[in-house]
């Protein structure tokens, strides 16, 4: 081999990861028929390849950018714990708090469980009732806890792992209820402005919003825009919050740099839950800290993980703890046909080469 051909070969096997970022995101739309992609590798919370993919509005031929914002969906709940870690660490409430000290109408249904529950899905409260709501009626705080409140409680608090979604919305409240600000607020005052997520926000369809990509859903006459609903659910803190590329850049150098909690504190957000049993909370595969999954098949490797879905939006976010790696990856197509996790994963695989192959599907 002539020493031109050497460096050829080597200039390609330096490039082969990101060219391969683009081939993975390319075959995984045209397959799912994705509309628009962006996405995010982070290396030490410095970016190694931000990209969009295809477009952010198909009526108007607009495409995906890097400041192109995506709703959030589940993968929002990493910063709602965040957002309650930093409350505990400021002596608002302490995580091991019982709940009723701010729901006390339910005192006798809640007995017991604690805001730490409520962050690792082992409260055993009901769900939120989705499929009984009026999703275009705009329900109070307080009609949202009743609405809970009014379904029955599935098992006694840290005996059993199960997701649920409407427990971060009781965070939210919780957070209303012990600082009287609205929790968006709080989010803006304590993480999106301080780190200089520019474009971080709540959810508002009424507000002018630029750069703001259109969620779509797959049917079976083709695909349609997004089904509305009530902007009260928009807000709530299971994950209503607008996020680009160039925001999860911010957050994932906070993360990596500990700019908004001590090391050991953040921590708690990437280390498994138990139950009282001993076994840990999450499921065969996973385990649940407070607002990330933390698979278990992973090797030698530490890592976190979520995915988010949400009218006509499926996102992934993973990160490799111990090789310093994040992988973003925001869709404009619905979970059922979005498979944005496969994306986020098969790229995480280019820059962390011995990460075992993740095949369970990533709840949202």
């Amino acid at each position: 081999m002539t020493f031109l051909a050497l460096v050829s070969l080597l200039a390609v096997k330096r490039l082969s990861p990101t060219l391969a970022v683009d081939e993975i995101v390319r075959k995984e739309m045209a397959i799912d028929k994705i509309p628009g992609v962006s996405i995010a590798v982070l290396q030490d919370g410095k970016p190694v390849k931000i990209r969009g993919y295809g477009f952010a509005n198909l009526e108007n031929g607009i495409p995906v950018t890097k400041q192109t914002i995506f709703e959030s969906g589940s993968i929002g709940k990493q910063f709602t714990a965040t957002l309650a870690l930093m409350l505990a660490h400021d002596k608002v409430f302490n995580l091991d708090d019982p709940i009723t000290k701010w729901f006390p109408e339910e005192a006798t249904r809640w007995e017991g469980v604690t805001i730490r529950h409520l962050l690792s899905h082992t409260s055993g409260l009901p769900d939120a009732p989705y499929e009984k709501m009026n999703m275009r009626k705009d329900y109070t705080e307080p009609e949202l806890v009743q609405l809970i409140a009014n379904e029955t409680v599935t098992h006694a608090p840290a005996s059993e792992y199960r997701y649920n979604n409407g427990g971060y919305v009781l965070l939210g409240i919780l957070m209303h209820r012990a600082t009287g600000k609205f929790y968006g607020d709080l989010m803006k005052e304590k993480i999106f402005d301080p780190l200089g997520m520019k474009t971080a926000r709540i959810i508002s369809e009424a507000d002018i919003v630029p750069h703001r990509a259109s969620g779509y859903e797959m049917t079976d006459k083709g695909i349609k825009n997004q089904a509305w609903v009530a902007p009260s659910l928009n807000t709530t803190a299971d994950g209503s919050l607008y996020l680009s590329t160039d925001d999860f850049v911010k957050w994932d150098e906070a993360l990596t740099s500990n700019k908004l909690l001590p090391a050991d504190e953040m921590a708690q957000a990437w280390t498994p839950s138990k139950l009282m049993s001993g076994e840990l909370a999450g499921h065969d595969t996973y385990g649940y800290g407070l607002g990330w999954r933390i698979p278990l098949n992973v090797g030698s490797h530490r890592m976190a993980e979520h995915m988010g879905a949400w009218q006509g939006f499926s996102n992934y976010i993973g990160r490799v703890l111990d090789r310093g790696v994040t992988v973003v990856v925001l869709t404009n197509l619905d979970s059922g046909h979005s498979k944005a996790d496969v994306i986020g994963r098969s790229v995480l695989q280019q820059y962390v080469s011995d990460l075992p192959a993740l095949n369970s599907p990533v709840e949202h």
